[in-house]
């Protein structure tokens, strides 16, 4: 079952699920990716990997031994605590490489809800970020994400003047000197859209669109069974994009 929002769903902007949906994300453009690069070019997936303390990183739980009891239907075994520890995360993004001589050209991120905010997780970012520009890459970035601070490399002020009002963007950075600039301004009620991604000087941009693979991660991951849409989805809508998301899930029957 799709979601029921033409464009990208505001529910699932939720931090402890984006997570999961940027996974979905990144895999499936690699693959559309692929679909449409010339010969001599490939999508790989790449890690990013960053330490954190506690409240940075979520599957950071190992077991150290508090009180040992009898875990409840597993014969056995003992049920032990839990401390929460700073373990290294990885994380995927995408690098486009050139195959002979094998070099990458572009590098593509989809910004999770701790690239947005102070913490490891940004600077781990940023740090990457900026060793893609001193590499000589283009970028593209995709946020669909509407809390937290800018991130991506198109300045806001910019883009607020080009665009006005926006909910999410996508943003390319084409290396040269200066580099280009590019973005997709998307707001709440938009089909999110065809991207363009640089390969090298002189080549034509390859296109993906957006929106069947954010439908296809919706599917995948069951979505539509695990949310809660009677719920305000977090972070908050203003009031007249819940008058609007309401209306367009009364009309889906998801609310009644």
């Amino acid at each position: 079952m799709p979601s029921p929002f033409p464009g990208m769903d505001p529910w699932l902007e939720d931090p402890d699920t984006f997570p999961e949906v940027r996974f979905a994300l990144v895999v499936l453009l690699s693959e559309a990716l692929n679909a449409v690069l010339p010969d001599g070019y490939v999508s790989r997936i790449r890690h990013r990997t960053w330490t954190a303390d506690g409240s940075e990183v979520g599957p950071d739980l190992i077991v150290r031994d508090l009180r040992p009891r009898v875990a409840p239907g597993l014969p056995g075994l003992v049920a032990l605590g839990r401390e929460r520890l700073s373990e290294p995360c990885e994380e995927p993004y995408l690098e486009i490489l050139m195959l002979d001589p094998r070099r990458a050209v572009t590098a593509v991120d989809v910004l999770n809800p701790y690239h947005k905010r102070p913490g490891a997780g940004r600077r781990a970012y940023r740090r990457t970020h900026r060793g893609f520009r001193r590499a000589g890459l283009s970028v593209v970035e995709v946020d669909l994400l509407r809390a937290g601070r800018h991130t991506t490399a198109l300045p806001l002020a910019r883009l607020r003047r080009k665009a006005g009002a926006f909910d999410y963007h996508v943003s390319a950075r084409v290396a040269g000197d200066p580099a280009e600039l590019f973005a997709a301004p998307i707001r709440l009620a938009d089909r999110l859209p065809a991207v363009g991604f640089p390969l090298d000087p002189g080549m034509e941009f390859v296109t993906v669109e957006l929106q069947p693979l954010f439908d296809r991660a919706y599917d995948g991951g069951k979505y539509a069974e695990d949310t809660e849409y009677g719920r305000p989805p977090d972070p908050p809508l203003t009031p007249e994009q819940q008058t609007w998301a309401g209306g367009v899930l009364r009309e889906k029957g998801v609310l009644r």
